[in-house]
């Protein structure tokens, strides 16, 4: 298969499992919650081919697969912008099955179920995969320490096996790779075994930039290499417990890490390099495909959290900004001005597209460049 077929598979099954379980969280909830489904599609604009289900909700897939959206009774268009005309004008009973006729608490539900379906998704992949295949672990040991490094100035050596950094335990050298590349400028404290003892190290991480697909990236490093014995490597398996513990525990290392890069934005440690959009996560999805199923999968979920994470912003047309809106309806113990709603709509509006021409053309730059 050419490079070109991998990328548009690659990126069309990332995309259509990440969009379909998001939408799917909306419509399960607003279901549970009484509420009428009118369409479900998969992609915008014209109709490929659907079908109607018995409950009347039109399942579809459209001609621009770039997202897709649930139309319940009552929304006026697919961002949910509520179309208080048409709901007043239903007969009561189906108006109490219209999405603004639910309470509050509902639609929140209903609204932050989307995101939430991301996580999960998320979650059981990371899952299933340390169930069904295990995971690759090499021990936190030091095969050399670069000259001039910070790891040398805090006197790590060769042979020293890593034990915990700032009180956290260290299984594997990935989890190295983890803390120190959050920590670039902050001082770590560093157990590390050497010859049948214990001895107690403090290392600052250097800010380094190194380029990957997604653009360049800003990350804390020591200057340590891996031990290369094959010896130092073994297969671990867990349990359905012990696997769902990693899936959650690998989500929120990715929020954590994408909290921590939107924090360095703002206080100038981060690039907008890494603001990556369409064309660079169809590169990537791409080389996932090549690598094979698993890698694919596993970008798949790391995916599904930043489409959750990016939904939950608090901008009017995401679900973040219904959940706003929301909160100060909950508040106020009222809705906010139908004016006052359309207006944060444009806004919302105009920011997403703004947003999306930025990274675009962000993603040209950094491909064009190589």
């Amino acid at each position: 298969m050419s490079t070109f077929l991998f990328t548009v598979v690659g990126f069309m099954f990332v995309l259509a499992l990440v969009v379909t379980v998001h939408e799917y969280g909306h419509y399960i909830v607003g279901r549970w919650c009484g509420v009428e489904v009118s369409t479900f599609s998969i992609g915008f604009g014209p109709e490929l081919f659907g079908w109607t289900d018995r409950r009347g909700t039109r399942w579809r897939v459209a001609a621009i697969p770039l997202g897709g959206y649930v139309k319940f009774l009552g929304d006026a268009n697919a961002a949910s912008v509520p179309d208080p005309d048409a709901v007043n004008n239903l007969p009561p009973e189906q108006r109490s099955r219209s999405f603004p006729g639910k309470s509050v608490a509902q639609r929140a539900a209903i609204v932050a179920a989307g995101p939430v379906a991301n996580f999960l998704l998320a979650i059981l992949i990371f899952a299933a995969t340390a169930f069904f295949i295990g995971s690759n672990v090499l021990i936190p040991r030091i095969d050399t320490v670069q000259p001039g490094s910070a790891a040398e100035r805090a006197g790590l050596m060769s042979g020293d096996l890593i034990r915990a950094i700032d009180g956290a335990p260290i299984n594997a050298f990935s989890d190295i790779q983890r803390i120190v590349s959050q920590k670039a400028g902050v001082p770590l404290a560093i157990s590390v075994e050497r010859g049948g003892r214990t001895i107690d190290l403090t290392a600052t991480p250097e800010l380094r930039e190194i380029k990957s697909p997604l653009g360049t990236q800003r990350i804390g490093v020591l200057g340590l290499q891996a031990s290369r014995d094959p010896a130092d490597w073994r297969v671990e398996h867990y349990g359905p417990l012990e696997s769902l513990a990693i899936g959650a525990g690998e989500t929120w290392q990715i929020v954590e890490r994408t909290g921590s890069y939107i924090g360095g934005l703002f206080a100038g440690r981060e690039s907008i390099d890494q603001m990556a959009g369409l064309p660079r996560i169809a590169l990537v999805s791409g080389q996932a495909a090549k690598a094979g199923f698993i890698p694919l999968i596993n970008l798949a979920a790391i995916l599904s959290v930043s489409i959750g994470l990016v939904n939950l912003l608090p901008i009017p047309m995401l679900d973040g900004g219904h959940l706003l809106y929301y909160a100060f309806e909950w508040v106020r113990g009222r809705p906010l001005s139908e004016r006052f709603q359309e207006y944060g709509f444009r806004v919302g509006l105009a920011l997403v597209v703004a947003l999306v021409i930025f990274v675009t053309w962000n993603d040209i730059l950094a491909i064009s460049a190589g």
